[in-house]
């Protein structure tokens, strides 16, 4: 049976989590749109990843001060305060549950691994965690196409098309009573659609650099342009304000541990991560879906 021959298992929880915050804050799609990632090491809870206050007590504005006579005064058969009915109001704890896995096993054998040990653990954790950023980008794209309030579909990449959409998108955010900056992640294919409308250029105001096929700003909403890979099939583009997306992870254990099956360490690690909104935000989030041809 492998044991560790009494050797200590050397701990990486917080090293991990740390290497992992580091990475994902350089690397991560859907910039803006998400907080500051959270990410605990040592954790116990299985299921549940941290608790939210959540409050759906609607707001009442009564038109008028009552003034009856016997409105909570005189006889008292009117009302029982002359500032209209009550309403109480209360907060709910909301969990929040971790939705995916990841884990690490490795083998960093000695005489094969022609480095330090001690330096290709921290290299593997490095690229270990840019390789969990990249899938989180894509978990991240699944996750806000799923909960996006509104979907648009844009037939083809005509000017005519992506003008009415970028309308349509503006038509409904103005409505919705949104006053914070929107940002339109895109697919380099939409973008490049953008920068090569005849409408796009200086004469209206627009600026463009051909050079960089950099267009800032169309209809009001900021473009990012994102990887193909970070969105499902059939998206292309997400719509979002600014930072009401929550990213977190927790990792279990991060360890390295003498093997007797060779001459070395076996790196494992396992952990559990997620991603939240607040349910009343989601119809901030918004989508384009459509076909590359």
């Amino acid at each position: 049976m492998s044991g560790n021959q009494n050797n200590p298992v050397r701990r990486y929880e917080k090293q991990y989590a740390g290497i992992l915050s580091t990475v994902f804050s350089v690397k991560h799609s859907f910039s803006r749109a998400l907080a500051p990632i959270q990410t605990k090491d040592g954790v116990q809870e299985n299921e549940e990843a941290f608790s939210v206050k959540t409050n759906a007590t609607p707001v009442v504005v009564n038109d008028t001060y009552l003034k009856g006579v016997n409105d909570a005064m005189g006889d008292g058969s009117g009302k029982k305060s002359r500032f209209g009915d009550i309403t109480e109001v209360k907060y709910t704890n909301t969990p929040v549950n971790y939705d995916y896995e990841l884990t690490i096993h490795e083998g960093i054998d000695r005489y094969t691994v022609n480095n330090d040990v001690d330096a290709a653990i921290a290299d593997r954790l490095k690229l270990q965690s840019e390789a969990q950023v990249l899938g989180m980008n894509a978990r991240i794209g699944k996750y806000m196409n799923a909960a996006a309030g509104k979907s648009l579909a844009l037939a083809d990449f005509s000017e005519d098309k992506l003008k009415k959409l970028f309308n349509d998108m503006r038509t409904y955010y103005v409505n919705l009573g949104v006053r914070v900056p929107i940002v339109a992640y895109v697919r380099p294919e939409v973008l490049n659609a953008l920068v090569d409308m005849t409408s796009t250029n200086t004469s209206k105001g627009s600026s463009v650099s051909m050079d960089d096929n950099g267009l800032q700003k169309y209809k009001g909403f900021i473009l990012e342009e994102t990887p193909a890979q970070d969105f499902p099939e059939g998206t292309l583009g997400i719509f979002s304000p600014d930072g009401i997306v929550i990213p977190f992870v927790g990792i279990s254990t991060a360890r390295v541990i003498e093997t007797e099956d060779f001459d070395g360490v076996k790196l494992q690690a396992a952990g559990k991560g997620g991603t939240y909104t607040l349910d009343d935000n989601k119809k901030a989030i918004a989508k384009v879906t459509g076909t590359i041809v």
